[in-house]
């Protein structure tokens, strides 16, 4: 052993060098803090400096390890863990306690076999679709499954909350079939290879920072098991330990970052068509959202704006006058989002692709040619964002449709998606130091897009940029807001999006949402009805649909539609004040604004495979509908006093119950003992809309408890609050005050208080 270790009293890295099991590489243990574990490889032949796309921050070790050797083990502990490293390299992870918290698998029978070539053939000629990538891969971690354990996280992959006996691949893929439950491609438009183990005694997490294409395995291949598998690159995951589902969530975003506090206006509801054809048609919605009281804050304009699907650039015969469209809708209280993809159009006399051939900007092949695939404008190159030089510049770029009153960003189609077969492995993407290859960079093209956009809007507008993303990488929650991409107008895709966003904010992307009444295919009113209502709660509210489908806009259905819709807009913009406060409190903490129950409720066994209902923050629960025809459900209530939002009867949880939900009511609970600030009525959340607040309280069965809540305002717009300027009030209520509200002051530093502040006892 004394080979192999590196031996010191105490230190922050153990380093191994087995060559036996590691020839070309040594294995570090790096104690980040006590309760996060680096476990990663450095190759010999490994010339390039150690980076993190998701990790910017330089981390600092700010604990040391205690080791000691003990024959062929090596044990290093830091206050809060103990890692005991055998001769084989197997790592047993224990808590200070003593409980095993994770154990590296060592099995006799090692997973299923893959497919032989001859079986692949087979299934191929009958018109399956075959990956066989994993069956060649540079390392694998696998570790046993203990007890009741049930794992959650990696982004929005479709399936249950509960990813236990499924696996899944990270590349991000536009993959235009439905999505369904268990897909044979395993992979989406995102790859955030975060997730978290929950058993009844612990609670750890796994971020595995590889951006190759990476396969994860919980239980699928053995039920004994579960497994991550890199296929390039070095192995670096980190051991993220917490005593809760939220100390594990706070420490992955401690690592990853946080989501900045948005723009308020982006909470409100945002509607979008591929596409809205001219400024004519875009005026005739917003004036339609006027003429049925249905509040809207946003209206997003698809690829069809552009001239031939050119980015940063406008068609000048469909939308002549884009400023004065702007100024338009911002009388109506109503901003411009418009899309922008990342494949440049080559076209000799265009700027973006003159500027980016001069300068080098875009990929390459191997023989020093810029690499070119088709996609929307056609012939089409691609810039390489993971240049910082290259960032700037599309930053800068951002200014063309700032100057047009555009006051957000869409990005679409950055996987990178393409039309003539998908890039190449081998296609170069230059970098400040070194260069790229596609496999090593394409999980974070997007996130590189995003971080480029960001930064564009946040020089050129000076506003918090609000940016949204179909694919990304951990760490893209500093930069974007994501939605889950092209969904179906179908139940089974209604049923999904609770699981996909929830854990997609236990992922760190906390700013997230669906396209409410499905992007394909044709929206019934039951379905729309449902969906607006299961999704009332979601920070990115936004209706999307596609060409070729029937309009989705909620006045383009009958009259209960158009009711039901209007009910549930305006039910969500009388929330905005907690959803802000979530977003402010998700900014310092990183816990998601929609939660599953198992997050608040850790230790009730009936909430582990909770995939039909979902809290906002902890006061909330909402259990929609999501089967076709069903006016009742059983939804289930965690212990405490729940009120019904809708009837105000309070009801002991700790049980199921049986919920009557005709079409236009979901069920929706309030926590007893919550306090929640509100909104009046409002078509928009301009700032004369947002002067009044109301405070609801929530009791328990006996109002006999004082209780208090904390909530942050400020001017919804820039940055000033980094500067102090925002306020904190504590609300508590008491049944010793004759009218039980008390308004107090934590922080003082925003002047634009609000006009009134009333209270309503529930």
């Amino acid at each position: 052993m004394k080979k192999i270790f590196t031996k010191h009293n105490t230190s922050s890295t153990v380093t191994i060098n087995n060559r036996k099991i590691l020839p070309d590489a040594v294995l570090k243990i790096d104690a980040i803090t006590d309760d996060i574990i680096r476990i990663h490889t450095i190759s010999k032949k490994n010339d390039y400096e150690d980076y993190s796309f998701a990790i910017e921050q330089p981390l600092e070790n700010n604990t040391v390890f205690s080791i000691k050797e003990n024959g062929s083990i090596i044990t290093a502990s830091t206050g809060s863990l103990t890692i005991r490293i055998k001769q084989s390299l197997q790592l047993d992870i224990y808590s200070a306690d003593g409980t095993l918290i994770c154990s590296d698998y060592q099995a006799y029978d090692e997973d299923k076999p893959t497919l032989s070539k001859a079986e692949a053939d087979q299934l191929a000629k009958e018109g399956h679709t075959v990956d066989t990538s994993v069956s060649s891969f540079k390392y694998k971690i696998t570790k046993k499954i203990i007890d009741d354990e049930a794992f959650y996280g990696l982004g929005d992959k479709t399936g249950f909350l509960n990813k236990r006996g499924y696996d899944y691949i990270m590349w991000n893929s536009d993959n235009p079939e439905p999505h369904v439950e268990n897909p044979i491609f395993r992979a989406l438009y995102k790859s955030i290879p975060f997730f978290i183990v929950h058993r009844s005694d612990c609670v750890y997490g796994i971020f595995v920072d590889n951006t190759y294409k990476s396969f994860f395995d919980f239980g699928c291949s053995n039920p004994e098991s579960y497994s991550f598998t890199i296929t390039n690159g070095e192995l670096n995951y980190y051991f993220i330990y917490g005593r809760s589902i939220k100390e594990v969530i706070n420490n992955y975003t401690f690592l990853t970052g946080r989501s900045p506090l948005p723009q308020i206006w982006t909470l409100g509801y945002h509607q979008s068509r591929w596409s809205y054809s001219s400024e004519a048609e875009v005026m005739e919605i917003a004036q339609n959202f006027e003429k049925y009281n249905i509040p809207c804050d946003a209206i997003h304009l698809d690829i069809d704006y552009m001239d031939n699907f050119k980015v940063f650039t406008n068609n000048n015969n469909t939308f002549p006058d884009l400023k004065g469209l702007s100024k338009k809708l911002k009388k109506l209280g109503i901003k411009l989002v418009t899309i922008i993809d990342p494949g440049v159009k080559a076209e000799d006399g265009y700027h973006m692709y003159d500027e980016g051939i001069n300068n080098k900007y875009f990929a390459k092949t191997t023989d020093n040619m810029v690499y070119h695939n088709t996609v929307w404008p056609g012939d089409a190159v691609f810039p390489s964002f993971t240049s910082a030089k290259v960032r700037s510049w599309w930053a800068g770029k951002t200014d063309f449709l700032v100057k047009y009153g555009i006051r957000g960003i869409w990005n679409d189609m950055n996987e990178p998606a393409s039309f003539n077969g998908p890039l190449p492995d081998d296609v170069v993407f230059s970098g400040d130091n070194r260069n790229y290859f596609h496999e090593e960079v394409h999980n974070v093209y997007g996130h590189l897009m995003a971080k480029a956009t960001y930064k564009g809007l946040k020089q050129n507008d000076g506003k918090r940029p609000f940016v949204i993303t179909r694919a990304c990488y951990s760490g893209s929650q500093k930069y974007t807001t994501a939605w889950t991409g092209d969904n179906q107008s179908i139940w089974s895709h209604l049923k999904l999006a609770i699981p996909q966003l929830l854990n997609l904010g236990m992922s760190g992307m906390p700013f997230v949402g669906t396209d409410i009444g499905g992007f394909g295919s044709n929206a019934t009113p039951e379905l729309l009805s449902r969906w607006i209502e299961a999704c009332c709660f979601s920070p990115l509210f936004r209706n999307h649909s596609a060409k070729m489908t029937r309009r989705q806009e909620p006045w383009t259905f009958d009259r209960q539609t158009i009711s039901i819709y209007r009910k549930y807009v305006k039910l969500h913009y009388k929330f905005i004040p907690y959803i802000y406060d979530l977003c402010y409190e998700e900014s310092l903490t990183g816990l998601p604004i929609l939660r599953p129950l198992i997050m608040e409720y850790e230790d009730d066994i009936n909430v582990i495979n909770c995939n039909d209902e979902y809290l906002v923050g902890n006061s909330i629960l909402v259990a929609p509908i999501t089967e076709q025809g069903a006016v009742v459900r059983s939804v289930y209530l965690p212990v405490g006093t729940w009120i019904d939002y809708h009837t105000g009867h309070r009801i002991k949880g700790g049980r199921y119950i049986l919920c009557e939900a005709p079409i236009d009511i979901c069920p929706i609970f309030i926590r007893g003992g919550s306090i929640l600030p509100t909104y009046p009525d409002i078509n928009n959340l301009d700032k004369k809309s947002t002067k009044k607040l109301i405070i609801e309280f929530y009791p328990e069965e006996q109002f006999d408890n004082s209780c208090y809540y904390l909530h942050y305002q400020d001017n919804g717009i820039d940055f000033a609050y980094k500067n102090g300027e925002y306020n904190l009030y504590k609300f508590s209520f008491s049944p010793k005050r004759p009218n039980g509200l008390k308004i107090s002051m934590v922080k003082n530093g925003y002047p634009a208080t609000y006009n009134s502040i009333t209270a309503v006892i529930k």
